[in-house]
């Protein structure tokens, strides 16, 4: 995680450099010569460091409508925009504000500037510049529930309730007990998120694996093997690869009935698609199905860049006294209400 001074510097280079990048033409992104290295056992090279950070969501704002390539003047304007946000968020605090309430909780009271490291650039995949991650549907947003899953959504929301949403660790999500990392970092798919967006992919014939910054997921992908029993349910599903020219393929199923990627059911499957396209870039691509839960499957593209980013150890746990504190003051209002 970089401090939020890099951060600024690295915006300002990026503003200052983008008109003479893009007088290359946006073609130069991806050379379409480029010959993809290969491993010992003679598949393509993924290895490395890489990070997916960007300010281009995963859902098209509204004012974009169905478009999914903006151009690269619209880019700059985004871009523009956040490292003018960015910049104010990282003036100094007001030592006279006052103490947040409950009805007035700002960013920058309990977790500002400082700790995010979200990206600087718009999403450049195949060298279009992307107003979302989201490809398909047209209109770059997830589709619409089903009426199966709104009953459950329903019913788990109920059951919490019931069972109360602070009555001990296994009612926390998954994330705040340091379980899996947050909002499906670790994949699959992986969705870059407020900071820690570095993966390093490391190869062995007959695997993939991908170590995950964000708390501490490793994904080991096995090529050509069979499923593993029903019964195994892994935490980011059973994935199995395959090599389609010099494209990996990842299928995954079978997930952990407490891993709920955006409410989808056990019947949910992801298909990534990981090709090396320069010495610098991975095209990743994700399918959601999951008739299940959604009323069509939805896909997204993600560029992967080469980093010279570290992989930190994150210590999610270690010295965290967040979850015994909101279980502490559960017990306390409990034992208040009875007086």
């Amino acid at each position: 995680m970089q401090l939020s001074s890099h951060r600024v510097s690295n915006i300002s280079s990026t503003i200052l450099l983008l008109p003479i990048i893009l007088s290359f033409g946006i073609a130069s992104a991806q050379d379409g010569d480029y010959q993809v290295p290969r491993t010992v056992d003679n598949v393509p090279d993924l290895q490395g460091m890489w990070t997916n950070n960007t300010i281009t969501p995963l859902s098209r704002p509204p004012e974009f409508g169905n478009k999914l390539v903006l151009t690269a003047e619209e880019a700059f304007e985004l871009e523009k925009r956040v490292a003018d946000y960015t910049a104010e968020q990282d003036l100094p605090s007001d030592p006279n504000r006052s103490a947040p309430t409950k009805s007035r909780i700002e960013l920058a009271d309990s977790y500002n500037n400082f700790w995010f490291d979200d990206g600087t650039e718009v999403a450049r995949y195949n060298g279009e510049f992307r107003s979302s991650l989201i490809i398909d549907p047209e209109n770059g947003r997830m589709p619409e529930y089903t009426a199966a899953a709104e009953e459950r959504i329903r019913l788990a929301q109920q059951a919490t309730e019931e069972m109360g949403a602070y009555a001990g660790p296994e009612s926390r999500p998954l994330a705040e007990r340091c379980l899996l990392s947050f909002s499906s970092s670790g994949g699959p798919p992986m969705l870059p998120i407020l900071y820690n967006n570095n993966y390093q992919i490391v190869q062995s014939p007959g695997y993939v694996m991908i170590l995950v910054e964000m708390v501490h997921d490793a994904r080991i992908i096995r090529i050509d093997d069979d499923p593993l029993p029903d019964s195994h349910k892994r935490w980011l599903g059973d994935s199995i690869g395959h090599w389609e020219g010099d494209t990996l393929v990842v299928e995954t199923r079978n997930f952990n009935p407490s891993q709920r990627f955006r409410n989808s059911s056990e019947n949910l499957q992801i298909t990534e698609w990981f090709t090396r396209v320069s010495e610098n870039v991975i095209n990743y691509k994700f399918t959601v199905s999951d008739p299940d839960t959604f009323l069509q499957d939805w896909s997204a593209e993600i560029p992967m860049n080469l980093t010279n980013d570290r992989l930190y150890e994150y210590a999610c746990h270690e010295g965290n006294y967040s979850l015994p504190g909101v279980l502490a003051g559960a017990r306390l209002d409990e034992n208040q209400a009875q007086r």
